[in-house]
């Protein structure tokens, strides 16, 4: 049986400090929370040449001046990055919805809008991760192959989609 060759794709987090970029990665790749997480060197990485193919915006679901700084990292990928830019939104920390009546209606709407997906995330009990990363790489896939005239798979909760041709760097122009 010949398989089909895998697929990788390069997803950037953005969104506030301390709203679980960090928690969300690795619970997804280790399946590990740490609640004593030390705090990640902030948006770093703007500053160099970096390939932007999906971003995953995450805010902290309590916080909604996180939510609207999303807003605004939206901005900058769409000056900075294709217009095509896949994106999803992590309304993150849901696990600590019930202490707190929260509207999603306004992110929900605010996704669409931007051609986005909202998905409810909790590093802390590991709900959501699974299927917003699923999510990214299948529609980078699909548009992807969609380009080059074929038919995507269908992945499962679990597939891992690698995609080992190299491709040229863009220069982004960001935080000088």
């Amino acid at each position: 049986m010949n398989n089909p060759k895998p697929h990788s794709f390069k997803v950037v987090l953005l969104g506030d400090g301390r709203v679980g970029k960090t928690s969300l990665v690795l619970r997804y790749v280790n399946d590990i929370f740490n609640d004593q997480q030390q705090a990640t060197v902030q948006a770093s990485f703007l500053t160099k040449r970096i390939l932007i193919r999906a971003a995953l915006l995450v805010y902290d679901i309590m916080d909604n001046d996180s939510f609207i700084r999303v807003t605004n990292w939206v901005k900058e990928l769409q000056q900075m990055a294709s217009k095509s830019i896949i994106m999803a939104i992590a309304a993150n920390k849901s696990d600590l919805v019930r202490a707190k009546q929260f509207n999603l209606e306004e992110a929900e709407s605010y996704a669409t809008s931007i051609g986005a997906k909202l998905f409810m995330t909790s590093a802390k009990v590991g709900t959501g991760i699974d299927e917003v990363f699923l999510d990214i790489a299948t529609r980078v896939l699909q548009k992807k192959l969609s380009t080059e005239g074929l038919s995507p798979p269908r992945p499962k909760k679990g597939m891992l989609i690698i995609d080992d041709e190299p491709e040229k760097e863009q220069q982004l122009k960001c935080c000088s």
